[in-house]
């Protein structure tokens, strides 16, 4: 075996502020400046001694720097989605003209699910992997011949495509080193920004997989899979404790696993939680809106600040329609619970979900507003290819079959991919910006923050900041 390839993992440069992170659930620019860690990126690299990895987005690095940068290296693994495909593939054009003799692969839900497309597209890429593609990164980097790595799609020399057979799923998540040394040694952590999360932030996964069935959500459908796999909570401790003692500044861990709280689960999350109380570390995650009091009280007495929950609908129809495996009666018990003991919760919803319309937007508004999470996100439904969601939309005549690339437009910014017979994507997308100002433009919750940002002055820049990026965002989005 060949010594092992000089590997830059590399978020590659495309539209300004565009958060396609290897980390991130919509890739799209948001309504205020965030930067999802490349956690997708940073574990292969973990695993590839004297690798890098390059997040040209967060560090804002153009083009032609980043060329600069990639053509030092003899292998090039770049993190691809759906709306950034012709982007990279177009950077990776310019790389081969730049350095012909380098290797060029792409990883990502993209790829994942039309890697025979993904390879003809362009003649610079050489190879994209499928499935969890840790391994398969790590046995190119080793100069193992292609036809022997697990996971791998590749040309032949007459064009053709061959797919190597699937590579396993990783069952012994313990077996995965940290992820946060790579991070440390890589990228420079203040760029990473999310408007809820205290700064500066460190995410990462305790697990992967996803037991609930969604019909939209990307990557239990593409890459993670449908079966929780978690890591041990000794294991999970451990990576706080090491981000603790090297990375002294990071002030809240999030856990950005698809669902932390995830009910078969309850008991590792108690053990976990205990773990960070006695580290004294502030900490977020994400969770479905039907945890326990009893747990939330245990997660709350040990460092918890603050839950991610996707509420995706207010109109229980919808929920059903999408498979969420909730109630909106839960979803409001279980707000008031987390009200009660102090957990705060950013909350994300999604219109042009099938079901929706006039009226459901309207009681989505009001549900919202009725619960009234500390901070919310709204998206527009983004059927990306390989999901539940996509299918039915083509099937259905809501969607054209080529047109999920639509899924942003040319600055990046999310558009409205769905239309239906009674509610036009046009309506959908400017409902958004309806929803935004009807949450956030009441007097209780503008008091809210502005009592919020009296209590800090760091708070006070921060909010002020936020609040004239949301206001061009809205701007832009009326246009």
């Amino acid at each position: 075996m060949t010594s092992i390839m000089k590997t830059l993992f590399l978020q590659a440069p495309s539209f300004d502020g565009f958060d396609g992170g290897a980390g991130s659930r919509y890739q799209a620019k948001r309504e205020i400046k965030s930067f999802w860690y490349p956690t997708w990126l940073a574990q292969p690299a973990a695993m590839v001694p004297g690798s890098r990895v390059l997040d040209a987005p967060a560090d804002e690095i153009d083009v032609e720097a980043a060329l600069k940068i990639a053509a030092e290296y003899e292998l090039v693994i770049m993190h691809t989605s759906t709306p950034s495909f012709p982007t990279d593939a177009k950077f990776g054009e310019l790389l081969k003209q730049r350095k012909p003799g380098i290797k060029i692969g792409l990883v990502g839900a993209k790829v994942a699910v039309d890697p025979t497309g993904s390879l003809k597209a362009s003649a610079a890429i050489d190879f994209v992997a499928r499935e969890e593609f840790d391994y398969t990164c790590k046995e190119v980097a080793e100069g193992r011949p292609y036809s022997e790595i697990a996971g791998l799609s590749y040309k032949l020399e007459d064009g053709t495509v061959k797919h190597n057979t699937p590579r396993a799923t990783i069952e012994n998540m313990d077996e995965l080193p940290f992820v946060a040394p790579v991070y440390k040694r890589d990228l420079k952590i203040e760029n990473y920004f999310i408007g809820y999360l205290k700064h500066p932030y460190v995410s990462f996964y305790t697990g992967r997989g996803c037991r609930s069935k969604c019909t939209f959500c990307l990557w239990p459908q593409t890459v993670g899979g449908h079966r929780y796999r978690v890591r041990s909570a000794d294991n999970v401790i451990a990576e706080v404790k090491w981000i603790k003692d090297n990375m002294p500044e990071v002030r809240e861990i999030m856990f950005d696993d698809d669902t932390f709280t995830d009910s078969s689960n309850m008991e590792r999350v108690h053990e976990i939680a205990l773990g960070l109380g006695k580290l004294g570390m502030t900490w977020s995650c994400n969770a479905k809106a039907n945890v326990p009091y009893e747990s939330l009280k245990i997660m709350k007495d040990n460092g918890l600040r603050l839950l991610l929950v996707g509420y995706e609908s207010g109109d229980d129809q919808i929920l059903h329609n999408i498979k969420k495996g909730l109630r909106t009666d839960i979803a409001r018990r279980f707000t008031e619970d987390c009200r009660k003991l102090g957990i705060l919760i950013h909350g994300t919803f999604i219109l042009g979900l099938p079901g929706e319309t006039r009226e459901t937007i309207e009681k989505t508004i009001e549900f919202a507003k009725s619960i009234n999470p500390h901070t919310i996100q709204v998206s527009l439904a983004a059927p990306y290819p390989g999901t539940t969601l996509y299918k039915q939309a083509v099937d259905n005549g809501w969607l054209q079959e080529n047109d999920a690339v639509n899924l942003v437009n040319e600055k990046g910014v999310q558009l409205a991919a769905i239309s239906y017979p009674h509610l036009s994507k046009e309506e959908i997308f400017h409902s958004m910006e309806v929803f935004y100002r009807r949450f956030y433009f009441r007097p209780s919750k503008i008091w809210e923050i502005v009592r919020e940002m009296l209590a800090s002055w760091e708070m006070m820049k921060r909010r002020l900041r936020e609040g004239v990026e949301f206001f061009r965002f809205l701007r832009a989005h009326e246009a």
